[in-house]
């Protein structure tokens, strides 16, 4: 785990913070498209999912703006999807790391107290040995999580003194809740990222977890006996422990009323957390642009979550991920002709097919407004946005930049 004051010590440029006192309200509009999972690595023909993808539209808007590569982390850092849209929004993803489980929680809406500690479920499979063979169970449709869901609840038997909560999300995905006092969320996560291994244990990394460890373990434990006659779903793997804990909205940081358009709850969740307004769910790309064409009068900031980009990326599916990105292209047009004055496209973190998981590798990023410096990049690709006007720069500066753009940055010092 990154040691936080070391990474701060390390920051010798603006803290995101700083933007705070200087932002001035204005009738300016922003717009961050984020392909989730954008960044790639070369496949079969020595190019990576975007370079291969024929994206006219995407190459005629870096062309014309400016680009460049962001670090959602640190340098060699692969990020979680929770610290790296932290930083797209400019909180630091260090100071301001959580669990999924919250993030999960949020996103469908759990009402959730001071009490709860929240864990991410993903339902695999495992075979006769105990050992995964899926991560993510053949991707279950959403009627099985919940039907799966409900017999966790109706089979659990709840330890002394603690209320276990099974909700669904969606797909693979749901959140397990503990409801009880004094609950840690120092544990080992029990998903050991690889097939062929089995779960690990939920320890207690530190002697104040020993008595949630010890509940939680029996709770894996009748979760794998209520299980076993599943033939995907026998197994649960527990990730991202979050106790609940309240964050700076952009209202009250930027003055912004933000609308997030996002189809996936954990996502849902962030907008949530950061008080933006959530339209309903969406399924596909192009659903999201019309909300956004709808709701454009009524907001100045939005968030527009594209999460097939990485999706078809952890599965290892490079044609699929291209076919993504030619989605978003072709659909590009109709967000443009609303002109907003700032336009954002980028991705909260890279998933390469060749890994089919997150990676480390910087993410491209174009910044389109009349106020920007075109630079000489002509291809938004990862291999031409080196070379782009804004340099490589850490991701929690991106919202710096995109105010700073739409004028809603006042000068700082006399």
């Amino acid at each position: 785990m990154v040691n936080a004051a070391r990474y701060r010590e390390g920051e010798k440029r603006m803290h995101p913070e700083l933007v705070d006192t200087l932002v001035i309200p204005n009738d300016s509009k922003i717009v961050f498209l984020i392909m989730d999972g954008l960044g790639g690595l070369p496949g079969p023909e020595g190019q990576t999912e975007l370079e291969t993808a024929l994206t006219p539209n995407l190459d005629a808007l870096a062309k014309k703006n400016i680009c460049g590569l962001l670090d959602p982390v640190g340098y060699g850092i692969t990020p979680g999807s929770g610290p790296a849209h932290f930083a797209l929004f400019g909180y630091d993803p260090v100071r301001n790391n959580i669990g999924r489980g919250i993030l999960e929680g949020a996103g469908i809406d759990f009402p959730m107290t001071p009490r709860d500690l929240l864990i991410r479920i993903n339902f695999a499979t495992v075979d006769h040995d105990g050992l995964i063979v899926d991560r993510r169970a053949g991707r279950i449709d959403n009627e099985t999580n919940r039907r799966i869901c409900r017999k966790l609840q109706e089979g659990m038997i709840a330890p002394d003194n603690v209320e276990v909560i099974f909700q669904p999300v969606k797909e693979h995905r749901a959140v397990l809740v503990l409801r009880g006092e004094d609950l840690a969320e120092e544990l080992q996560e029990t998903d050991p990222q690889q097939v062929g291994r089995p779960p690990l244990p939920p320890l207690a990394l530190t002697p104040a977890a020993a008595a949630t460890a010890k509940v939680l373990t029996d709770v894996v434990a009748q979760a794998g006996r209520i299980l076993a006659d599943e033939p995907k779903a026998n197994m649960m793997l527990l990730r991202g422990y979050a106790r609940y804990r309240r964050y700076p909205s952009l209202a009250e940081r930027y003055r912004l009323n933000a609308l997030a358009i996002a189809g996936y709850p954990m996502y849902r969740g962030i907008a949530r957390l950061l008080g933006m307004n959530i339209t309903a769910p969406t399924e596909t790309v192009a659903e999201e642009i019309a909300l956004l064409k709808q709701e454009y009068d009524r907001y100045d900031f939005f968030f527009v979550h594209v999460k097939a980009t990485d999706s078809r990326g952890e599965d290892g599916d490079f044609p699929a991920k291209v076919r993504v990105i030619e989605e978003v292209d072709a659909l590009l047009p109709e967000i443009t002709a609303l002109k907003p004055d700032v336009l954002v496209v980028t991705g909260d973190h890279s998933t390469p097919a060749a890994l089919a998981s997150h990676s480390w590798h910087p993410v491209p990023v174009i910044l389109a407004a009349p106020t920007c410096r075109p630079d000489l990049v002509s291809y938004f690709s990862e291999r031409d946005c080196i070379r782009g006007g804004l340099g490589r720069m850490p991701m929690m500066y991106l919202m710096a930049q995109a105010l700073a753009h739409a004028r809603r940055l006042d000068k700082f010092g006399a």
